[in-house]
């Protein structure tokens, strides 16, 4: 199976080289750097190395307690990062300061993979959530390289997928040394592909999102922030929409402006290479829109602030009254919801968060969290919320509380690195 599917992948690289180019008319970084792609990277040769793999920008952001982590636990050795986009290039480059090596992975070609592992040369691999490629994890099982598949989540649309190429999802989990899965749940659906023989590779840690540690001088950067978006104003965010979201997203606003005239809407889409377009949508709607990137404080007349940068969505949430996850409207499976609950933001999120399931069902179960269906629904919970200051509160600080009790996974992570690594200095 692992032969046909490298095949397979043979005929798709014409197409994938062209799919790389069209990115590249929107967003010229994918248009550098191909060469990492292939296994040939300009970095010195590395030993010994820890690699973490984080596919985006999301997965990075979940990765940096693990990350400094093991900067404190194993200074000596090289921590390299890889990401699948250069968003993701540009989140690490931002948040380790070149205190960290990245390249690109490698798509999972041998040639490729041969060229990955022989350059870095890995001690330890940690694939951080759940990306699985056949031939990357064969490498490193013939060159004894253990895979660490770290905040390991499988939603139950994912299982289905898998278990159409059973024969290779089997295989390719043979491969890695631990599944550390971020629930029951999703440890008995990595138990449905992996078979009986191979059932004590998983154990379930928690996620590590809940081990996330807040910038000390964050909270007062959202004071600034909030002064220039106007203190006495309700302010709303809606985080990492998606094609298809924002136009029900700016629905919801001209329903809540028409019962809180003065409430401002922050929007902030996922990928950058939308922003323009997102902006002269709201610009089309006769919205008045102020950008992040102008650094211009917003006016009372001003009806959304779009937050057209990268790395400040944890600044973003500071600043805001109340948080609607993106992702949740459209069937893309929503994003993280825990830095809204760690800066005791109250949240709504949309119908669609498999990606999310556990995460979301523990915020609705304390009351931290509400779902809405449909743009009407948005609307209707963003004014409840900012009309009610004591009910936003409490909802806030039940998401906070559920964070603190849920810290820890970061610890049996490292309990599981420490059995490959040895306890570091």
């Amino acid at each position: 199976m692992r032969y046909l599917y490298t095949a397979l992948l043979y005929l798709l690289t014409p197409f994938v080289l062209l799919r790389l180019s069209w990115r590249a008319l929107r967003a010229p970084a994918y248009a550098k750097r191909w060469g990492e792609r292939f296994g040939n990277y300009p970095v010195p040769d590395l030993h010994d190395t820890i690699w973490i793999h984080a596919v985006s920008v999301g997965e990075v952001i979940a990765a940096v307690p693990l990350v400094r982590a093991l900067r404190v636990a194993y200074p000596q050795r090289t921590v390299l990062i890889t990401t699948m986009t250069p968003t993701g290039s540009e989140q690490v480059q931002r948040l380790f300061h070149g205190e960290v090596r990245h390249v690109y992975a490698p798509y999972d070609l041998p040639g490729a993979v041969s060229g990955f592992l022989e350059r870095t040369r890995p001690r330890l691999a940690v694939i951080m959530e759940t990306e699985l490629w056949p031939n990357l994890f064969h490498g490193c099982r013939v060159r004894g390289i253990p895979v660490i598949v770290a905040n390991a989540r499988l939603s139950a649309r994912s299982a289905r997928g898998y278990r159409r190429i059973a024969a290779l999802t089997r295989a390719t989990l043979h491969d890695v040394s631990v599944i550390a899965a971020q629930s029951e749940a999703d440890a008995e659906r990595f138990r449905g592909l992996i078979g009986p023989s191979m059932e004590s590779s998983i154990q379930v840690t928690g996620s590590i999102k809940f081990d996330m540690r807040l910038p000390a001088s964050l909270r007062e950067e959202a004071q600034v922030l909030r002064r220039d978006l106007g203190v006495e104003r309700p302010v709303w965010i809606a985080a990492s929409t998606h094609e298809g979201e924002e136009q029900a997203v700016l629905d919801a606003h001209r329903r809540v402006r028409a019962e809180i005239p003065n409430a401002l809407l922050m929007l902030v889409p996922r990928h950058p290479e939308r922003f323009a377009r997102v902006a002269a949508l709201c610009e089309k709607r006769g919205l008045r829109v102020v950008t992040r990137s102008s650094h211009l404080p917003c006016l009372p007349d001003s009806d959304v602030f779009l937050g057209d940068s990268m790395g400040e969505l944890q600044l973003f949430y500071a600043a805001a009254d109340l948080a609607f996850i993106g992702g949740s409207l459209v069937p893309t499976g929503g994003h993280n919801p825990l830095e809204a609950a760690a800066l005791a933001v109250p949240i709504l999120f949309g119908p669609h968060m498999f990606n999310f399931a556990e995460i979301g069902k523990l915020l609705l179960n304390q009351d931290a969290a509400r779902q809405v269906c449909d743009a009407d629904a948005l609307a209707a919970g963003v004014v409840t919320l900012l009309q009610d200051v004591e009910q936003r509160h409490a909802m806030g600080e039940r998401g906070h509380q559920l964070v603190e009790a849920n810290r820890g996974a970061l610890e049996h992570l490292m309990r599981i690195v420490a059995s490959y690594l040895g306890n570091g200095a």
